[in-house]
């Protein structure tokens, strides 16, 4: 384990429902190859905060690199729809791309 995910793990100790620390200790799974643990940081950020923006475009390429492209683009297609309602034109049109780069 690295010393960024110990780090980020112990602060995680103190507010365990940190959304930019979960989202920040799954980008460091990723780093070293880790997507299972990954994908698990990605769901629980999804089911505390639907609307925490950040975790469909890391999910969808997650889920897009493991094969699960079905997977990938319904995450991308919800991604869109939130980021829609929160008026975040920069996060939807990235997630549009992804999502576009996959379909057609």
């Amino acid at each position: 384990m690295n010393d960024r995910i110990t780090k980020i793990k112990s602060f995680l100790e103190q507010s365990p429902n940190d959304l930019f620390l979960n989202h920040a200790l799954a980008l460091e799974y990723i780093k070293i190859g880790d997507d299972d643990q990954a994908k698990l940081l990605f769901e629980k950020n999804r089911q505390t905060d639907s609307n925490y923006i950040a975790t469909y475009y890391h999910l969808g390429k997650l889920l897009e690199r493991t094969g699960h492209t079905e997977d990938a683009v319904k995450i991308y297609e919800i991604g869109m729809a939130v980021t829609k309602a929160a008026n975040d034109n920069h996060a939807y049109n990235e997630l549009q791309g992804a999502y576009e780069d996959l379909v057609y």
